[in-house]
């Protein structure tokens, strides 16, 4: 099923569909071994690689399953990064789960925290999500910093809930619920 890919646009950003001149781009960013510490990924190596995950990713979209947006700067006219749903598609769950990350570069500027309001309010508007959730490596201070600027309550510890690079790795669980969240 080929249905259409939405696209989001802030006040710097337009959240897009990744496309294959992102490829180059996303390499860089998915290559650097600081971007992808936190990440369920070992770093990339190659376009090949890059483009398998691409394809996966734009496939998962198509079949209801997730959805990942480039992160498109208007100013700089490129990719900075990539955010969405890796869960919560289907109307009848009412809970997502977010991911996400940004060429370093780019940390500390704002771009995550003005993208990731755009993708709850999508969440919430258009995906009709009650809940959304976010884990976080605990020592990931930089992602538990912005969920709880834009309202994410930590709801606890899970001890070795994820599996990540061979090793089993504890994460903190964040969630932001439809009611709380005032479209900002």
């Amino acid at each position: 099923m080929n249905k259409e890919f939405p696209i989001i646009e802030t006040e710097r950003l337009i959240l897009r569909k990744i496309q294959n001149n992102d490829i180059a781009q996303l390499l860089e960013y998915w290559s650097d071994d600081t971007v992808t510490m936190y990440m369920n990924i070992n770093s990339f190596k190659s376009l090949e690689e890059v483009m398998y995950m691409v394809n996966l990713l734009n496939n998962l979209f198509n079949e209801d399953e997730a959805i990942r947006f480039a992160i498109h700067s208007k100013e700089l006219d490129k990719i900075i990064g990539t955010c969405g749903f890796n869960s919560g598609l289907k109307q009848e769950d009412f809970i997502g789960e977010i991911g996400y990350e940004i060429g370093r570069e780019f940390w500390g500027k704002g771009f995550m925290k003005e993208a990731l309001k755009a993708l709850i309010n999508y969440g919430f508007q258009d995906l009709n999500l009650n809940r959304i959730e976010a884990f976080v490596m605990i020592n990931n201070e930089a992602s538990c910093g912005i969920l709880e600027t834009l309202g994410f309550k930590q709801e606890g510890l899970l001890r070795e809930h994820g599996s990540y690079k061979g090793n089993l790795w504890d994460e903190y669980i964040y969630s932001l619920l439809k009611r709380e969240w005032a479209y900002r």
